[in-house]
């Protein structure tokens, strides 16, 4: 956390603690963290002079701002009506069998968590996921799998 702290400190310092700074502020810290803990969220809330409660409800609104520790590699399937409609739930029947763990779970070596996003943008290349900030389209079941195989391999 200590790193955290001078992060934030550093980007109120440089920004200013204005509100619309707290969207890339969380978003910082998500990139070193991997999620926000209550800690980085309080003091969040505490250098840039806001409530927790307003601080932990922007945090909680958007997908990407995880506030419970994810792995290192953060699978979001799209679950929109164009991935559903080709095959977005025999991808995520796939791979949930191939890493053993469900929707909302890591893999037990913290290398993976499976998640659903609402939409990822890319409806005309579905069915689409992202894995940290990496995208994948037109997949197949198949294709899914082999992604997460190379994965494995880093």
């Amino acid at each position: 956390m200590p790193e955290t702290k001078t992060l934030i400190k550093d980007y109120v310092g440089a920004h200013g603690n204005a509100r619309s700074n707290l969207l890339p502020l969380l978003q910082e810290i998500v990139s070193l963290e991997n999620f926000l803990s209550e800690e980085s969220l309080l003091e969040v809330a505490q250098v840039m002079q806001l409530s927790p409660a307003e601080v932990y409800g922007t945090a909680s609104f958007y997908n990407y701002l995880d506030t419970v520790p994810r792995g290192k590699y953060v699978i979001r399937l799209c679950r929109n009506i164009s991935c559903m409609m080709r095959s977005q739930a025999e991808i995520l029947s796939s791979l949930s069998a191939l890493l053993k763990i469900r929707v909302g779970e890591t893999t037990s070596d913290g290398q993976f968590s499976l998640l659903q996003a609402n939409c990822l943008g890319w409806c005309h290349k579905a069915p689409a996921m992202m894995i940290n900030n990496e995208v994948f389209t037109d997949l197949t079941p198949q294709k899914a799998e082999q992604i997460i195989k190379e994965f494995k391999q880093k």
